[in-house]
């Protein structure tokens, strides 16, 4: 699976760039018409279904397309995901889409927990913290864990950065032998 979701993932960023689009609106569609058949298991059934024809799948998906107002190149991409057999795969194909773009464009992934809500200010200097640790520009995803009981831990990849009060605890615990 992880072939395939990386091989249509890659083309579709190849598109994207050759075409000169916007890789963020596309990157939005994309992620917007993933949710849609995420939430239909109708609109998943009639897509998986060989016995539907090809002429019907793709008049529900220029009616989808039509009424969100999705571009021709995400629709596009998303036919030969139905011609190939794989809409199935498209929720990981979007992510790993994602992820291909923000390679790209220079662009590390950093989730981010704190043991509180950072105000925007907060956010700011974190990310700039972490900009300069992993040499690139970083987009950041935040989440809270009271348990951390202060300081947020980051993670990059696979690279965790532990600024946590809780880790910093643990890290003591161990250099003292107890």
């Amino acid at each position: 699976m992880a072939s395939v979701v990386n091989i249509y993932a890659r083309a579709f960023a190849d598109v994207v760039f050759a075409s000169h689009l916007d890789p963020a609106k596309t990157l939005k569609e994309a992620q917007d018409l993933a949710d849609l058949v995420a939430a239909s298991k109708q609109l998943r059934d009639v897509w998986a279904t060989p016995s539907i024809p090809t002429e019907q799948k793709r008049a529900v998906l220029d009616a989808i397309v039509k009424r969100e107002g999705i571009s021709d190149p995400v629709r596009n991409f998303m036919a030969v995901l139905m011609d190939h057999r794989r809409t199935s795969f498209l929720a990981a194909i979007v992510k790993q889409f994602e992820l291909e773009l923000d390679q790209r464009m220079g662009f590390a992934e950093a989730q981010i927990t704190s043991s509180r809500e950072l105000n925007e200010g907060e956010r700011g200097q974190l990310e700039s913290q972490v900009q300069v640790m992993v040499g690139k520009k970083v987009r950041a995803r935040y989440s809270r864990d009271a348990s951390l009981l202060g300081g947020a831990m980051v993670r990059v990849g696979s690279t965790i950065y532990d600024g946590s009060v809780a880790g910093q605890l643990e890290r003591i615990r161990i250099a003292i032998g107890s």
